[in-house]
């Protein structure tokens, strides 16, 4: 099972972490192998057994808990009484019970994990370009320090996510961007004509600059080309498959 970490959240004691590849799960076909996404039309079965191994990896009897992603600013408060087959819409999560395991799933998008060693507090977001330019980043931090963290002792990595060359996107998605700063021209790259290419990976990196944070790690991996072992949603639309699976990265507090 591939997973991937970050050193600044691998510094950090009593912290574990990954953001894991597709491989080493049960799922086939599309889906193969570790599918951790229950919106997929994968057997939920097999979802379930790779969401369990996930968990198990980063510690015995640790309880995954993801959300139903619809894009969005809205972040979770989650204690140790949260219910891990419930799946409430949104796209932060945020605790300081241990043993949970915050999550979140994605197949292009940006996942990005935060702790505060210090007052043992973490939070997780899913970060496409709508999640992040409607400040689900800035709204994990901002419920992570409800917690009592304080955003200079937060960490925050930016998992695998879709490359800027392999991100080509329109006139209408552009305009929107510069309509709220112009200073955001400079994560589009002109393409073909009537074309752009939008580092998602550079304008979250900046966004999370802008909260103050102690340290912000990208990966830098990219999800589309299959051979980098992620799942991809643009990979999949492109290649006409049906459906496509979603990796999982994750951060959990120790007891």
């Amino acid at each position: 099972m591939l997973r991937h970490e970050a050193a600044n959240l691998a510094a950090a004691a009593g912290i574990r972490h990954g953001f894991f590849g597709r491989d080493g799960g049960v799922s086939t076909g599309l889906y193969a192998s570790l599918n951790c996404g229950p919106g997929s039309r994968d057997d939920p079965a097999a979802v379930a057994q790779n969401r369990a191994r996930a968990a198990a990896a980063l510690a015995p009897g640790a309880q995954l808990v993801t959300l139903s992603q619809i894009h969005s600013p809205f972040v979770h408060l989650v204690g140790p009484d949260w219910d891990a087959a419930r799946h409430p819409e949104g796209d932060g999560l945020v605790t300081t019970a241990p043993g949970l395991a915050l999550g979140v799933l994605t197949a292009d998008c940006a996942p990005v994990l935060f702790a505060d060693a210090q007052a043992r507090v973490i939070g997780a977001a899913h970060a496409g370009w709508k999640g992040a330019f409607g400040g689900v980043l800035e709204a994990t931090v901002a419920a992570m320090e409800s917690l009592g963290a304080r955003r200079e002792h937060i960490h925050a990595a930016i998992g695998p996510c879709i490359s800027a060359a392999n991100y080509e996107v329109g006139a209408e998605f552009l305009a929107r961007f510069l309509d709220a700063d112009p200073a955001n021209a400079r994560f589009f790259k002109q393409g073909k004509p009537g074309h752009w290419h939008f580092n998602l990976g550079a304008f979250a990196a900046t966004k999370l600059e802008a909260t103050g944070l102690a340290s912000i790690e990208a990966l830098g991996h990219c999800t589309y080309p299959v051979e980098n072992g992620f799942f991809s949603f643009r990979r999949a639309t492109h290649a006409g498959e049906a459906d496509y699976g979603r990796e999982v990265s994750a951060i959990l507090l120790t007891e």
